[in-house]
């Protein structure tokens, strides 16, 4: 009895594994992540010019960490010296970087007045046309940025989470192109 439950036991373990094993490399294959070439990039090591060449770039998954999207993933390549030696070979290093738009000013204010025409007991004020345009620069300065801010909360600036599961939707679809 003993015998003939342990060869059904291992019979059912073989039939799993055997089923499973494709099911397993199809969710791998199917992984949201999608790889690029990265162009060489220059950088500074230890105070020293160095260049990344025959770089990847995979994005895993994309996330809200402290108020803002990110994009995670891992790097690969090679870190040259200015003489074309190889300072460090890098494999799968993981990276998380924000993703940030290209917001070149905010319009604060707008003020346009048409001509004025003022008479007051024997005072006459004239006034011309004024067009009066407040913008703030973000990251130019302080003011800017909170100016900035501040506008981009009171147009709705948007929900960071739903705004993540869409990026991680369409990575999904990427990745399986």
């Amino acid at each position: 009895m003993k015998l003939k439950l342990g060869l059904f036991a291992m019979a059912a373990l073989l039939l799993s594994a055997v089923a499973l094993a494709p099911m397993s490399a199809e969710a791998a294959r199917k992984s949201n992540a999608v790889t690029f070439p990265v162009p060489d990039t220059s950088a500074t090591v230890n105070g020293a010019a160095a260049t990344l060449t025959n770089a990847t770039a995979t994005i895993t998954n994309f996330a809200v960490q402290n108020g803002q999207v990110v994009a995670k993933g891992t790097l690969s390549g090679t870190l040259l010296d200015s003489a074309g030696n190889i300072l460090a070979t890098l494999t799968n290093v993981a990276f998380s970087l924000p993703i940030t738009t290209s917001q070149s000013s905010c319009t604060i204010l707008t003020l346009d007045l048409g001509p004025l025409h003022l008479f007051l007991l024997g005072l006459t004020v004239d006034l011309s046309a004024i067009h009066l345009d407040i913008t703030a620069q973000p990251g130019a300065g302080l003011l800017g940025d909170l100016l900035c801010a501040v506008d981009n909360l009171l147009n709705g600036g948007g929900n960071l989470n739903a705004l993540t599961n869409l990026l991680n939707s369409i990575l999904g679809i990427l990745s399986g192109v």
